[in-house]
């Protein structure tokens, strides 16, 4: 008898040639790899019927039956078997088809057709087309509703029981795609059913609305409820009137069988396209660049359907999946506004870009090009940030140009430019998935990239991925990792030296590797001197022995990529810190091959593109110094303008020459620089001593306070353009919606300012100025829109003909000599230690479901139901100390500014240190934190911050409401769907059989 599977398949690996195997279906010999699924063979010559198998990501359910075919005579579910040479598959036997029929037969049992009167009828059913391509006409299994309610305590999606199917695949997506472990099935029970924490409420359980189990659901058990009575047009009449219609179909179902109902689904289904768009997009939340269908209907946004995206295939997280509601907020802006006095009115394009050229033509002819800064959005497009750069350069004839990644991942570039020769990820996050180990500092990864920590959960749970977390707070990733260990804040440079010194005195550094690729060794060397482990164990408050253990374990790990975020770049140290991770990688040869490196995980969007784009002082587009004759030639003579050879200031710097009078008029576009930057107040009091400020954005946020002109922008969804993501991976996305009223796209607006001071630019199409971008950048050399089209991507750097370069460095570093650069460091404390009156440690960072301060997500009705107001994090043994209890509300006060908010007493932290959250409708946490920043790249050292707590009188309610996640959520654990439990039932049935079935499976893990 034929084992079938239970295990998943193990992460792609490319297979020779020669590891191809040959079979036979219906006659006909093939071609397979031998980690094919039988049915991804047949699939490959044909269509048979497979309910439960989604796709090669989800791997082998086996519950639905559907898929049945005979191997070698005998019956088997051909989801659950491996191909082997010489293999005989028929599909077409009367048993195999016989058997089809039966399985999915039980199916409608559990399942009402009610087609035409269904928001999930769009074509993409899978049990309507199932229905269809068995020709089926009457049920045997007479539906019966399950007793349990509709349940729709989530803000955002509901789960009918009664049309669930029990196929699985939500839980396979749950338990090993997204490993958020929250849902099973209750095999056991009388009626099966989905449960939640083994409950039967979604709401209040560990469910963080990422979206996996609406996206792979077959059929309408679990719908968003943007869809339910929108989709369809009849889907929006009252529900008793719908059961009315559905009591005439079954009644008439026995006489004219289903397939003159489903006719009539069919063309009522081919109708929705008339009013239905989808549109493909990419997610302007955070760096890993998840692409997906968005579905409108005029300006109401559907859902959002993921499947065909490179980072992310069917996975989104809460943002990417629910929280579009911000783009047809009420408060978006529609129209220019001008101060007056202290308070705005609505003008007219018109006149507001001609105040805006007067006024930066007058400040340019009196104080100079470089008294006007120009800030660049990561949120939007590359070709939104090439005019904006090309703006400054061109048209004013400075250099002050930036863009947000001088807050956060700047210190990450300069590490490896230093290192390596390119500023951005070494590989993909397949690569991430295929590695050994994986070693996390300072990131909180399953909040703030969740979709890439979904890959890092499971290569780790099912594929023995070794997971190693640094980072002073217990987060997912850290409760889940093999090893957490908790150094002191700003002390990360310090262990990643030691291992480094500890590699070559115990004999592990790859010395082969080093001599051939490496240079600078012999000065390095000595540099880690003082880097004795037992130094580190001191000034890290770790203990030697942990800090031996992970060494030891990274030095025996076969590949190992680190991943790290703002826990690492946002200290004085940030660089250095970020080319200490790199100098280790070097000594442990972990580049230069699949499955390693460095991953630098970007925050925004298109905060890569930004920088990639120019959107720097020192660099013109793709990291060409504006200091180089050759390179500025090059611009000046397609541009057609001198251009400066002077590198300008940094939004630091810029802040800093405000106060100074020598910067004295400002263009920011898509930045809540108040919220974003470090010491709010003192880059407020900057806003305020400009003379012209013209803010650009979606909303009026706290910086458009400070603005004299405010510009309405255009968010992603409507505008064309591209961008690029962590990966370094170029993506198209595509205009979904027009522009809300008044509102432009940010190129445009960009183009009228700079034609209304000479500019003379002439674009019609963001394809246009990619193609101009493209010309002076050989990073981007061969990145054009028809490369591009629809879900295709290239990684950077992309040469000419099109090639580009999924993993870095394989041919060599980025230098002349083709040879990496270990760059020497030493050590000095953090800025802003905790002293007697400033005794707590102030950490900060990311929520999973807000995005930073919150400008869009407390936009989204449903993510402020789950997470309504921030708290500050405190550990238990502060709460005791303090006689502090969740919702008493406190005032923390720094050298620099104060927030009332309230406690949540949390395990999360201990000690003395406490966390913020960035979210906030009450004021930037950067009220707090201050002016100090990286030696080399001026980000501010937003996590070296010291403060003090007054306890206040009063008393709330718990910042954290039952409904999040967070609350009492208790995940429950398993390798999938666990369908042996369904095959032990005794009124289970193997299709083709006539008595109860064997249990078929094996399972290794």
């Amino acid at each position: 008898m034929y084992e079938t599977m239970s295990e998943l398949p193990q992460p792609a690996v490319e297979a020779e040639a020669s590891e191809t195997i040959r079979l036979k279906i219906d006659g006909r010999e093939v071609a397979a790899q031998p980690s094919d699924l039988v049915l991804q063979a047949v699939l490959r010559e044909k269509e048979i019927p497979h309910v439960c198998y989604h796709s090669e990501l989800m791997g082998a359910i086996q519950t639905c039956d559907t898929c049945m075919v005979e191997v070698d005579g005998k019956l088997v579910r051909s989801c659950g078997l491996k191909v082997s040479s010489g293999m005989d598959v028929i599909t077409e036997s009367k048993l195999a088809v016989d058997a089809r029929a039966a399985a999915f037969d039980v199916i409608l049992g559990n399942h009402m057709l009610y087609c035409t009167v269904c928001d999930n009828n769009n074509e993409n059913c899978t049990v309507h087309n199932t229905a269809l391509a068995l020709k089926v006409e009457h049920q045997e299994h007479e539906f019966t509703p399950k007793p349990y309610p509709v349940d729709m305590s989530n803000p955002f999606y509901r789960y009918d029981p009664s049309q669930c199917i029990l196929c699985g695949r939500c839980v396979q997506a749950c338990q090993t795609v997204q490993v958020n472990e929250t849902l099973s099935i209750g095999w056991e029970l009388d009626r099966p059913r989905v449960l939640w924490d083994g409950g039967m409420q979604i709401g209040g359980s560990s469910c963080v609305s990422c979206g996996h189990c609406i996206t792979v659901c077959p059929c309408n058990a679990l719908m968003e409820k943007s869809m339910l009575g929108e989709a369809g047009y009849l889907t929006s009449t009252p529900q008793k009137t719908l059961d009315k219609m559905i009591d005439v179909i079954k009644a008439i179902e026995p006489e004219m069988g289903y397939g003159a109902v489903m006719q009539v689904s069919q063309v009522e289904a081919t109708m929705r396209e008339e009013r239905i768009k989808k549109t493909k997009t990419v997610c302007t939340y955070c760096g890993v660049g998840c692409s997906y269908d968005v579905w409108t209907k005029g300006r109401k946004i559907l859902k959002i359907e993921p499947l065909h995206g490179d980072a992310n295939a069917i996975s989104t997280c809460v943002k990417g999946k629910f929280g579009w509601d911000y783009v047809n907020h009420k408060e978006r802006l529609q129209k220019p506004l001008i101060r007056e006095g202290s308070t705005f009115r609505e003008a007219e394009w018109d006149e507001a870009l001609t105040l805006i050229a007067r006024r930066l033509g007058e400040t340019k002819k009196q104080y100079g090009p470089d008294s006007i800064g120009v800030v660049v959005s990561s949120k939007t497009t590359n070709e939104d940030g090439f005019l904006m750069q090309k703006f400054a350069r061109a048209v004013i004839g400075t250099n002050n140009v930036d863009n947000c990644s001088r807050y956060c991942q700047s210190p990450a570039t300069a590490g490896l430019f230093r290192t390596v020769g390119y500023g951005g990820d070494s590989g993909s996050i397949e690569d991430i998935a295929k590695s050994k180990l994986i070693l996390i500092v300072g990131s909180n990864t399953a909040e703030s990239h969740p979709v890439l920590a979904t890959r890092v959960k499971r290569a780790h749970k099912l594929f023995g991925q070794r997971l190693i977390v640094a980072d002073p707070r217990e987060h997912e990733m850290a409760s889940r990792a093999d090893i957490h260990f908790r150094p002191k804040p700003g002390s990360d440079l310090v262990w990643l030296c030691a291992f480094s010194r500890f590699m070559f005195d115990h004999g592990y550094a790859k010395l082969d590797f080093i001599a051939k690729h490496v240079s600078n060794v012999d000065e390095y060397r000595k540099s880690l001197e003082p880097f004795t482990m037992e130094f580190a164990a001191k000034q890290c408050n770790v203990a030697l022995e942990t800090l031996t253990m992970v060494a030891e374990e990274i030095a025996h790990a076969e590949t190992m990529c680190v991943l790290w975020a703002m826990g690492i770049t946002q200290h004085v140290m940030g660089s250095d810190s970020s080319t200490a991770i790199s100098n280790l990688l070097l000594t442990t040869g972990n580049y230069m091959k699949p499955g390693c490196g460095a991953y630098p995980l970007r925050g925004h969007n298109n905060v890569q593109g930004a920088s990639d784009m120019g959107a720097m002082p020192n660099n013109f587009p793709g990291y060409q110094p504006v200091t180089n004759d050759e390179i500025r030639r090059k611009f000046e003579t397609t541009w057609g303008r001198a251009l400066p050879a002077k590198v300008g200031l940094d939004n630091h710097q810029m802040v800093d020459g405000v106060y100074e009078g020598t910067l004295r008029a400002m263009y920011l576009a898509g930045e809540d620089m108040i919220s974003a930057d470090s010491n709010a107040n003192h880059v407020a009091g900057a806003f305020e001593r400009l003379d012209f400020f013209v803010v650009q954005d979606i909303f009026f946020t706290e910086t458009c306070r400070y603005a004299d002109v405010v510009l309405p922008g255009a968010p992603a969804l409507e505008k064309d353009g591209t961008f690029t993501s962590t990966e370094r991976r170029i993506q198209r996305l595509y205009q979904a919606l027009p522009e809300l009223g008044d509102a432009r796209a940010d190129w445009k607006i960009t183009q009228d300012i700079a034609n209304r001071l000479g500019g003379n630019w002439n674009y019609t199409h963001p394809s246009e100025i990619m193609a101009e971008m493209a010309s002076l950048t050989p990073l981007y050399a061969g990145a054009s829109f028809e490369r591009l089209e629809n879900y295709n991507t290239l990684q950077w750097p992309v040469q000419a003909d099109g090639t580009d370069e999924p993993i870095l460095y394989l041919n060599g570093f980025a230098f002349p000599d083709k040879k990496a650069r270990f760059f020497p460091l030493k050590f000095r404390e953090p800025s802003d230690a905790p002293s007697d009156e400033f005794d707590l440690f102030l950490n900060n960072g990311r929520q999973l479901e807000h995005f930073h301060e919150g400008n869009m997500t407390h936009r989204v009705p449903g993510i402020n139901e789950e997470t309504p107001e921030r708290y500050v994090e405190v550990s238990e043994e502060l709460a005791e100390e303090r006689k502090l209890e969740s919702g008493r509300w406190v005032r923390l006060t720094s050298k620099y500014g104060s927030l009332r908010i309230k406690v949540l007493v949390t395990t999360r932290v201990v000690g003395k240190q406490v966390y913020l959250p960035l979210a906030s409708q009450e004021g930037p946490v950067n009220v707090l934190t201050g002016s100090y920043t990286d030696s080399a790249t001026d980000t501010p050292a937003y996590k070296e911050t010291a403060v003090k707590m007054q306890v206040l009188p009063e008393k709330g309610s718990n910042p954290l409401k039952p409904l999040n996640f967070r609350y009492s959520g208790k995940p429950t654990p398993q390798m999938g769907v666990e369908v042996e439990r369904k095959w032990k039932r005794a009124d289970y049935r193997m299709p083709g059989s006539t008595g109860l079935v064997q249990i078929q499976a094996h399972t290794k893990h």
